[in-house]
C-alpha cells in the first residue's frame, strides 16, 4: 500500500489570493479566452465546496452575438418590470462588457442533508472559483449580478433557466484594458474573534 502523498505548501498560491484583484467588467476588452480555455477555467471553478456532490450550480456561457440578443432581452424584460431607465441601460450595458460573461446558475437539487442555503452557497463558491481561475491565466474578471439576476421571466427566457435557477453570479471575462489601483481592504485584525 502506498502513503498518501503529503499535501505541499504554494507560497505562490497564497501570494496571487493576497494580491488578487478583480477588474471592473467595463474596463474588459472583447478578447477573451476560447472555448477550450475557457472550458479548463469552468473545470477549476468546478472544483469546489459542494456538500453531498449535488453539483447544485451550472453554467450558461454568452458569447459572440449571444452578448447582444441577452442584452436586448435585459433591456426588454427592465421596461416590461418598470425599472428605472439609468437601471434599464446598466443591466443592458452589463451584457457587452467583457469577451465571455458565465451566467453561473443556482440549481438546487431536492436533498435531505443539504439545505437550499448551502447548495446556493456553493454556487457562491464557483463564481468566486472561476473569477480567480481566470486572474490566474492571465485574464480580467468581474463577478457581478443585477437587478435580473432573479427574475424568473429574463432568466427563463433569456438564458434557459428552470424553475427555481437563479443567477448566482454573471462572471465577466476579457483582456484588460486598464489597470485599476486596489482598493481598501477589510482590517482583519478588526473583524477576528479568538476564541
Amino acid at each position: 500500500m502506498t502513503e498518501p502523498t503529503p499535501l505541499h505548501a504554494r507560497p505562490d498560491v497564497l501570494d496571487f489570493l493576497l494580491t488578487r484583484r478583480s477588474r471592473p467588467a467595463k474596463t474588459l476588452g472583447d478578447e477573451g479566452p476560447d472555448r477550450k480555455e475557457l472550458t479548463t477555467l469552468l473545470r477549476a471553478a468546478a472544483r469546489c465546496p459542494d456538500h453531498g456532490k449535488l453539483e447544485p450550480w451550472r453554467f450558461v456561457v454568452i458569447s459572440g452575438d449571444a452578448r447582444r440578443r441577452v442584452a436586448d432581452a435585459a433591456r426588454e424584460r427592465g421596461m416590461a418590470l418598470g425599472l428605472e431607465p439609468q437601471t434599464v441601460d446598466k443591466a443592458a450595458a452589463a451584457f457587452t462588457q467583457g469577451a465571455v460573461i458565465v451566467a453561473v446558475l443556482a440549481s438546487p437539487k431536492p436533498s435531505d442533508k443539504i439545505p437550499g442555503w448551502e447548495q446556493e452557497m456553493s454556487a457562491g463558491a464557483v463564481c468566486l472559483s472561476l473569477v480567480n481561475a481566470a486572474l490566474a491565466a492571465g485574464w480580467g474578471a468581474n463577478w457581478l449580478t443585477g437587478p435580473l439576476a432573479r427574475d424568473a421571466g429574463f432568466l427563463a427566457g433569456a438564458l434557459g433557466a428552470q424553475p427555481g435557477e437563479t443567477v448566482a453570479g454573471f462572471v465577466h471575462i476579457g483582456r484588460e484594458t486598464v489597470v485599476p489601483t486596489d482598493r481598501p481592504r477589510p482590517d482583519v485584525e478588526a473583524i477576528i474573534t479568538w476564541l
